[in-house]
């Protein structure tokens, strides 16, 4: 596949997913601003916040958990899966119920949990029947206009959850380091678009390093959440399979399985080290002996060095690395990007059973 050609791109793109992972600053912004005219009760006595939410809702919670980490006075917990913790009870917890279609099984059964357990309640969707819950329980209800898929809405599900958090008074005013992570995403675009030919698009050059191969991504710190993220992408996107592991837990472990199968892994496996020059300077110092550590034992490696000088810089311009890359690898293997047949036709078999 010739990743300069347009023309087969639009082909295989009728649904214009490359569209909305350029749209993807503006979204963000959009979002932050969104996020300040919502409503909000006076919610005071939090002692934490569990947020509900599966797919492209949990993992923009991810990425906000992990920016807030070094700023809130109390956790933030990221719920997957039905129900909720014991320990989410009372009024001191707040569940913010997260889903893009509303419709979400698992985080409609967390919502009902959350009401039957005394909880402060948020819930964040474009509508359907979360929306339908909020409005009848009397909770507030955070809708946000997206007609794609979920995946493509990370900019809500992060800026919405980023405004809450802010308004809550868990985090400072992040509004210029959130101006200044757009305007570096809106500059590394410039490189990573797609009339930019693969010479000069290392998004490009990593999806042709990427093909026919199993990729694993690796980060530590406020870059973890994003190696998940790469890994949703190259899955639902480019239909590839993928892993992600973080570090230092992987050298706790993983560095030990870099031996068999050896002809899988010399030939098949590519390691992809995510890092940014505000990581724990042990991490970064962890990235470089475990990339050598693996390539010494014949895996194929590459290090994607995140843009910006913060965190939220480096979170946004790391994640929108990978979605670029993971766009241009379902190129590679002439697929249609934006559906999720796989997905769909397992959740239509749930709702029978």
């Amino acid at each position: 596949m010739n990743l300069d050609d347009l023309n087969a791109f639009a082909k295989l793109d009728p649904q214009d997913m490359i569209g909305q992972i350029d749209h993807l600053p503006d979204q963000l912004a959009e979002a932050w601003q969104l996020g300040q005219q919502q409503p909000l009760p006076d919610l005071t006595g939090l002692k934490w916040i569990v947020i509900s939410g599966m797919g492209g809702s949990a993992i923009g919670a991810d990425l906000m958990a992990a920016y807030a980490a070094p700023h809130s006075p109390i956790p933030i917990i990221i719920h997957r899966g039905y129900d909720l913790p014991t320990f989410a009870q009372g009024p001191e917890t707040l569940v913010v119920a997260s889903s893009h279609s509303g419709n979400t099984e698992e985080t409609l059964t967390s919502f009902d949990r959350a009401l039957t357990k005394g909880c402060q309640v948020v819930a964040i969707s474009t509508g359907g029947k979360l929306s339908e819950k909020a409005s009848a329980a009397g909770v507030p209800s955070w809708h946000f206009l997206h007609a794609g898929q979920p995946r493509a809405a990370v900019g809500y599900s992060f800026g919405l959850l980023l405004a809450l958090a802010f308004r809550l008074g868990l985090i400072p005013n992040p509004q210029q380091d959130l101006s200044d992570a757009i305007a570096e995403m809106q500059k590394q675009q410039e490189q990573l678009k797609a009339d930019v030919p693969v010479a000069r698009n290392p998004a490009k050059r990593l999806a042709g390093q990427l093909y026919d191969r199993i990729p694993v991504f690796l980060a530590a710190d406020f870059l973890e959440p994003v190696a998940r993220r790469w890994k949703g992408q190259m899955s639902e996107i480019a239909k590839s399979w993928s892993q992600f592991e973080y570090l230092p837990e992987a050298d706790h472990n993983t560095l030990a399985g870099v031996i068999n199968p050896d002809k899988l892994i010399e030939k098949e496996l590519f390691v992809m080290f995510l890092r940014g020059s505000e990581n724990h300077p042990r991490n970064q110092l962890r990235i470089n002996l475990t990339r050598q550590s693996m390539m010494e034992a014949g895996i194929n490696t590459d290090l994607y060095e995140a843009r910006g000088s913060t965190p939220l810089q480096q979170i946004w311009t790391a994640l929108h690395m990978g979605d670029y890359t993971a766009y241009y690898l379902a190129m590679s293997y002439q697929v249609d990007p934006t559906p999720v047949d796989a997905l769909e036709g397992f959740k239509a078999e749930m709702k029978k059973s």
